[in-house]
């Protein structure tokens, strides 16, 4: 019964900390609502874009009188700011931002206006959006799958270690072994198929993602050294779980890949 009892843990654990980081990164879209003309309207601004394609930002508008524009530039760039008028498809408002480098970042502010009245969508700061390739979901979603089973297991590792059994050091070299497959062989997978390199953490760059994945790993490694040959490493097993939850409550893409628009040919500017 209490195996049970520590499993049911260890997937609350797990289940709660997938939803903060599916809820608190920055490339989850930016809802709300707004009022304007007696006209309350929700919209979703996408701050990630998958594709070849141009990104269309549409937002459901029913009051015709309603307009609206687009406002971009390229992030961390002296660009002007580009105005796109919105059209009226149906019931929506529809414009298309252009298609960016993977990794390439722009800044766009959505302003809907009824007469002399106007309203941004995103308030006074712009939203940001970082464009990638797709990547095949024969890699993504076992990538996805086995970090979160590394996750679990490696919960109900740190769980164990409070009350070491001989089942504890099989659940960390299980734990380490899924962090091994789903971030340092899948994880650099992905990072290709979307940005076009394999790793940007140390010693190449400062990609947070990579780094913290790294971290983790490197975390779970000493905890496997400081258990081998049956050693007491209940403390070190328990770390490495605590440090690997710390890294998964930081929110995913914080700091990821952002495409350098200084090295860039002028003449080739999208």
């Amino acid at each position: 019964m209490k195996k049970v009892a520590w499993w049911l843990i260890a997937i609350i654990i797990t289940v709660s900390t997938a939803v903060y980081q599916r809820l608190t990164g920055p490339t989850y879209p930016l809802e709300g609502k707004v009022t304007l003309n007696n006209s309350v309207i929700s919209y979703s601004l996408a701050r990630s874009h998958e594709g070849m394609e141009d990104h269309e930002v549409s937002i459901t508008v029913e009051n015709i009188d309603i307009k609206g524009h687009v406002f971009f530039k390229r992030h961390k760039t002296a660009d002007m700011w580009t105005t796109l008028p919105m059209l009226r498809k149906e019931n929506s408002l529809v414009a298309s931002l252009p298609h960016q480098p993977p990794a390439g970042k722009l800044e766009y502010k959505v302003i809907l206006t009824y007469k002399e009245k106007e309203v941004s969508l995103s308030g006074e700061k712009p939203a940001i959006i970082r464009f990638k390739d797709r990547v095949p979901g024969a890699i993504l979603i076992p990538h996805i799958i086995i970090m979160f089973l590394a996750m679990l297991i490696s919960n109900r590792a740190g769980i164990e270690a409070l009350q070491p059994r001989d089942s504890t050091y099989k659940y960390a070299i299980l734990a380490t072994g899924l962090l091994f497959i789903g971030g340092m062989v899948l994880g650099p997978l992905v990072q290709k198929y979307a940005f076009g390199v394999y790793w940007t953490g140390f010693p190449l760059g400062y990609d947070l993602t990579d780094n913290k994945t790294l971290i983790a790993f490197i975390g779970w490694l000493v905890a496997l050294i400081a258990g081998r040959k049956k050693r007491q490493a209940r403390w070190w097993i328990l770390g490495a779980a605590i440090l690997l939850l710390v890294v998964y409550l930081i929110p995913h893409s914080l700091l990821g890949s952002e495409f350098d628009y200084s090295e860039m040919n002028p003449s080739t500017f999208p």
